[in-house]
């Protein structure tokens, strides 16, 4: 016989007196032992019915399994079930951890000592040999009890979905210094210094007319965008071309055609034509 798998039925509990551990069902017929000639395959599917976090759960289990009163241990019946669990867990190589093997000489050492007949006297005197295991399995069992709790909370990703919605790009507006006359007039003297620079002889030119330099102005602005402040004066013309083109910026200023723009304190003055 070669199974492809091992079902364990770890029914125990259900397991009266004298009765031997069920390993499984076969047709409806109870499989106590392994038959000699079945060969478990090292990779063999095994499937457990039941898991245990530690020997206290494993003892808790059996004890709700069978109803019975937690003060009140038949420290025999469940160390036998305990045993056999224990030996199945063996026989299908599981590593036991050391703590099972422990409650194990536990158990046998609480049952020894009920067995052992003692007076009247000394049974008034010493404690229930299953007080400590009491205490244990009780303190355990409110951990357990809080631990299930806490699980059955909703959980967000589990039970609860937090709904996402990005955000719309913000685009803010950077708001632009207003342009300061000293800002203004600082500017007008830098012109006016590289415009002396130029200026070595006299030449009489015609008058120039503020009104056309507006014009002029105007035209170079009408494509829109900034153009620096400095860009309108034409420093070949000397002082009065730099003071007629000044006025004329003011004028178109004046009377809203033009706005001055500055990024931020002290930066270089943009012109620009308004919109209509």
């Amino acid at each position: 016989m070669q199974p492809s798998s091992t079902p364990v039925d770890n029914s125990a509990d259900n397991a009266g007196p004298g009765e031997q551990l069920r390993l499984a069902l076969v047709y409806g017929e109870a499989l106590t032992e392994l038959p000699l000639d079945l060969y478990i395959p090292p990779d063999a599917l095994e499937i457990f019915l039941e898991a245990f976090e530690g020997p206290l759960d494993l003892l808790l289990y059996l004890i709700r399994k069978q109803n019975i009163d937690i003060l009140d241990i038949p420290v025999a019946e469940i160390t036998r079930q305990y045993m056999g669990y224990v030996e199945l867990m063996q026989s299908v190589r599981l590593e036991l951890a050391a703590e099972y093997l422990v409650m194990a000489a536990m158990l046998a050492e609480i049952k020894s000592r009920m067995l052992l007949p003692r007076s009247a006297d000394v049974e008034a005197e010493e404690d229930d040999p299953r007080a400590e295991l009491i205490r244990r399995l009780q303190e355990y069992e409110r951990y357990k009890a809080v631990a299930e709790d806490l699980d059955a909370l909703p959980r967000v990703g589990r039970e609860l979905l937090v709904p996402r919605v990005e955000a719309p790009e913000a685009r803010a507006r950077k708001l632009l210094p207003d342009v300061r006359l000293e800002e203004l007039l600082v500017s007008m003297a830098e012109v006016l210094r590289r415009a002396d620079l130029f200026e070595s002889h006299q030449i009489t030119r015609e008058a120039l007319s503020t009104r056309e330099r507006m014009s002029q102005v105007l035209e170079r602005l009408k494509l829109g965008g900034f153009v620096p402040f400095v860009e309108l004066f034409d420093v070949i013309e000397g002082r009065l071309g730099v003071v007629v083109t000044f006025m004329a910026v003011l004028e178109l200023v004046k009377e809203s055609l033009v706005e001055l723009v500055q990024n931020e304190p002290f930066a270089p003055i943009h012109v620009r034509a308004r919109a209509e």
